[in-house]
């Protein structure tokens, strides 16, 4: 007669809330014990909005320049939050292909680890960089002399957008290390990607100065929905149904993103 614990259905919820916890707790100490690349995430954010800020502030005086009003840093200070987080989230997939290596990925597989927690993990690891972050550039760029009309609200709204982006590229990286396990073609597509999506988006430059197929481009670039979805919430008075609708599209992508890392997750576990 068999004598395996059976697990009650309406404890599984917890089960994965409580895995999720310990394993982001297990990311979370590995980078505080990393202290360099927390730095470096700290610092590099700062040295673009600063650099990013002097360099170009005199596009607002351009004619079609349509936050002239505002000043370049507080133009610029939302699409420094979501370029922190496009470029942090799309290296996500590398604690996947570091736990490959030393084979605790493997481990975690045939223990009694929810696996739904081993994929959130990796993903709340990312997003609570993100919050710390963007909150960090946020106060930086007040300091540098940034105002933003939108207030804590607005400030609220692009965090959130800013952890909704690291969430839609932080699944997309995990898929691609699960389905390649190689980290040259992580390291090549995440290249390939993220500099043509920033430069794709008004993440530093008004989309009226641009060419008109750039602007077509952004529309269906989920960068360009973070960063309009911030400047909007920063602005007064926003548009709160563009803020509406692109956080909306980000959530979709979300959901897309979710769907193609667990895809990949279940790839990897029936070739492991």
């Amino acid at each position: 007669m068999s004598t395996a614990h059976i697990e009650p259905v309406g404890t599984r919820p917890l089960t994965v809330i409580t895995h999720s916890a310990f394993l982001t707790g297990r990311l979370l100490r590995a980078l505080w014990r990393m202290p360099t690349f927390l730095v470096i995430g700290l610092v590099q954010p700062v040295i673009w909005l600063l650099l990013f800020g002097q360099l170009f502030r005199s596009v607002v005086h351009l004619p079609g320049f349509a936050y002239g009003s505002d000043g370049f840093l507080t133009f610029l200070t939302p699409g420094v939050v979501m370029m922190t987080a496009l470029f942090a989230s799309a290296w996500a997939g590398t604690t996947y292909l570091q736990d490959i290596d030393r084979g605790v990925m493997d481990r975690l597989l045939t223990s009694p680890v929810s696996r739904g927690a081993m994929m959130c993990a990796t993903m709340a690891h990312q997003a609570i960089q993100t919050v710390i972050q963007s909150l960090i550039i946020v106060v930086i760029a007040l300091i540098a002399g940034a105002r933003f009309p939108g207030g804590v609200a607005g400030a609220g709204v692009t965090v959130l957008a800013a952890v909704l982006l690291t969430l839609v590229f932080s699944a997309l990286s995990n898929a691609v290390a699960l389905l390649t396990r190689q980290q040259a073609t992580l390291i090549a597509i995440s290249q390939f990607t993220t500099l043509p999506l920033m430069f794709l988006s008004s993440a530093v430059m008004d989309l009226h100065l641009a060419p008109a197929w750039v602007g077509n481009v952004a529309r269906y670039n989920p960068v360009e929905w973070a960063v309009v979805a911030a400047r909007q919430a920063m602005s007064a008075p926003g548009d709160g149904s563009t803020v509406r609708s692109c956080l909306g599209l980000l959530a979709v992508a979300v959901l897309v993103m979710g769907f193609l890392a667990t895809r990949a997750f279940r790839a990897y576990r029936k070739a492991a």
